[in-house]
């Protein structure tokens, strides 16, 4: 994969790495340290890793990776050494690490929401709060390293899309801090029913599938099939435990960019349009219920002004997510509007490819965000918080930061590629 670099030329950088899109064969199941064994040998910095980690539990933990074969194929095998024997963490517990973490916001956010989805799940089989659950096995930091790994993994290949075979998740019974439970356990098919994804037995006769390691593909996950066209860029196998005669217990990844559908057409999404009209709520509430919706997952979020019954103002909130993240935006707009129930229509999604690069403004560095149509750059939008960071650093206007960060983002769309821009 392309790395960041300098270009030699004045006022603007090289593109960095592209926009990712990833594809998970989960045929012989999935595990947390399946997932990350894999994103690792696919090229996930380690000390990425290790430094995330490092921020949620400091000291207690360290990751390391072993080449293994299983089945007959080599791969990578994610260890997490620690003293520390289960501990009984409740979801309250968790996310006050998680909080507290000097993390990178993307990281923070999904592993807050793939505890939240184990919280939920195991709540509902237990019949207790989810607040007071103990997690047990899943509250061992080497899970919590699990968790944290793959999302830190996820974000610094800077993957943008996921999909991903529908897990195997074998047969029979596994020991567990309950005693023993049936296979699939409990957990795993309540996350797997909330989020209404598919999965079969696999045909196989042991545990294949984890509640962390399913609760992290869920949380990924855009949508579920075959390998998607790709232009391939990387691939990777993460070792299970086992070592199998019929089958390589092993989990890989393929990393690539997407590449045109028929004709030349992108290759469309599906996802979700979440709306619910609202006449009776503070409107100085809306920022803080647009924010939540993001953070929840949501790709977007929205007010759109109308005229109810009885000539009532109000307003529509949308707001635009992926299958995976469905329950998430759903129970946010009702935890934060006075809603009484939602609307939500499946809706086909066609994403340019896009990719960022860094402009330099007097030493002051802005992202620019690169759409392109079929190759070829059509469009650049720098960050405008960025952008404003600039103009407060260097002392100009925001509009003369803005004007000189676009200026040199299409030089670079352009001669990238030897061709000039827009034509």
């Amino acid at each position: 994969m392309n790395t960041p670099g300098g270009n030699g030329r004045s006022g603007a950088a090289a593109p960095g790495p592209p926009a990712l899109a990833a594809w998970f064969d989960c045929s012989a199941g999935v595990a947390g340290d399946m997932l990350l064994g894999a994103l690792l040998e696919a090229g996930a910095p380690l000390d990425a890793v290790r430094r995330a980690v490092d921020a949620v539990v400091p000291g207690a933990v360290r990751v390391r990776v072993e080449r293994v074969v299983r089945g007959g194929l080599s791969a990578t095998k994610a260890h997490v050494d620690t003293e520390e024997s289960p501990a009984h963490r409740t979801w309250r517990d968790i996310r006050a690490l998680l909080t507290d973490a000097a993390l990178p916001e993307p990281v923070r956010e999904r592993s807050l929401a793939v505890f939240a989805r184990l919280a939920r799940a195991e709540a509902a089989v237990h019949a207790m709060p989810a607040e007071d659950v103990h997690f047990h096995e899943v509250g061992a930091l080497d899970a919590i390293a699990d968790v944290v790994g793959v999302c830190a993994a996820v974000d610094a290949l800077r993957i943008t899309s996921v999909t991903a075979t529908p897990p195997a998740l074998g047969s029979g019974r596994v020991r567990a801090a309950h005693g023993h439970l049936p296979v699939p356990a409990p957990a795993v098919l309540r996350l797997l029913a909330d989020a209404g994804a598919p999965a079969s037995s696999g045909g196989l006769d042991f545990e294949a599938a984890t509640p962390t390691g399913v609760a992290l593909l869920l949380s990924l996950c855009d949508g579920w099939g075959a390998l998607p066209p790709l232009r391939l860029l990387a691939a990777g196998s993460g070792a299970g435990t086992r070592d199998l005669p019929a089958v390589p217990n092993v989990v890989r990844v393929v990393l690539g960019t997407p590449t045109a559908g028929p004709a030349g057409a992108a290759v469309p999404a599906q996802e979700v349009v979440v709306s619910a009209n609202v006449d009776d709520l503070d409107p100085r509430v809306w920022p803080h219920v647009l924010t939540r919706l993001l953070q929840a997952g949501a790709a977007d979020a929205w007010l759109t002004p109308i005229l109810m019954k009885k000539g009532r103002p109000a307003h529509t909130l949308s707001a635009l997510c992926a299958p995976p993240v469905l329950e998430a935006v759903r129970e946010t707009i009702t935890a934060e509007t006075s809603t009484i129930g939602t609307r939500e229509h499946r809706v086909e999604k066609h994403a340019l490819e896009r990719e960022f690069t860094d402009v330099d403004l007097d030493g002051v560095r802005v992202r620019v965000k690169v759409a392109r149509h079929r190759g070829r750059a059509v469009n650049v939008q720098p960050e405008y918080e960025d952008v404003a960071g600039a103009a407060d650093r260097l002392g100009i206007p925001v509009k003369t930061a803005l004007a000189r960060s676009v200026a040199a983002a299409e030089a670079v769309a352009g001669e990238e590629r030897g061709e000039p821009w827009r034509t």
